[in-house]
């Protein structure tokens, strides 16, 4: 028998979500490059979806095309566009793969009001799946490049986080050790979920897609024992 060419396989793979509420176009490409700029290294080159279904104005496809475009040239690489059905009778051809819109059991994370034109929020893709399993460990270092998660379940490493690597879990994250890579706990929506490290050296903390970023992260327990929870909207950085 022949091996086959090629093979269909399901993944779970982190996505920065674009939710878009208003848009005017230099507002937008100001507030965009701006974002980008504050953590270069963790938005230059990545993938993205373009959340258009919470627009309160209509979206004609050439500003679809300005939009897109302003996204590249800041550096993101837009992957497909998550639309209404409204939209998706207005924009009968899309330059992009279309998602649906988030169904009632999909968690969001609510915007903080703006007197802004336009408001751009980059989180992490939320959506509810709830499953319990043995947490899982990894005894290994996990190196630059190397991404681990851990899904319905929490995540245990009992050796270092490279700069570089990336650790997911849908529950809370332990670390017995340098963490120096990016850390997303709760990526499914658990707001309960923690980040636990015996030396907190991160270039990213996320819970339920709310993250800090190593520049401020450095002026709370750095290089230290320390635990990060999801609390009043925002996360904060505690002693272990």
């Amino acid at each position: 028998m022949n091996e086959p060419n090629f093979q269909l396989k399901g993944s779970a793979v982190t996505a920065i979500v674009l939710e878009l509420y208003q848009y005017d176009t230099q507002a937008f490409r100001d507030a965009l490059q701006e974002k980008v700029s504050q953590a270069p290294a963790l938005f230059t080159a990545s993938p993205i979806v373009v959340q258009l279904d919470k627009l309160e104005s209509t979206l004609d496809p050439s500003l679809l095309a300005t939009l897109l475009q302003d996204c590249q040239n800041c550096g993101l690489q837009p992957m497909a566009l998550r639309l209404n059905d409204e939209q998706a009778e207005q924009l009968t051809e899309l330059p992009l793969p279309r998602l649906p819109a988030l169904n009632s059991r999909s968690r969001a994370v609510e915007p903080e009001p703006s007197k802004a034109a336009s408001e751009v929020v980059v989180k992490t893709v939320v959506e509810e799946k709830i499953i319990e399993r043995a947490s899982k460990i990894v005894t290994r270092p996990v190196r630059s490049g190397q991404q681990v998660y851990a899904e319905g379940t929490d995540l245990i490493i009992l050796a270092p986080v490279s700069e570089g690597a990336e650790i997911l879990a849908d529950g809370s994250i332990h670390v017995y050790g340098p963490l120096r890579g990016r850390a997303l706990a709760g990526v499914k929506g658990n707001t309960q979920a923690r980040v636990f490290c015996q030396s907190l050296e991160a270039e990213l903390i996320s819970i339920a897609g709310n993250f800090k970023l190593s520049d401020a992260l450095r002026a709370e327990r750095w290089k230290q024992a320390a635990q990060i929870s999801y609390q009043d909207d925002q996360l904060i950085v505690m002693p272990l």
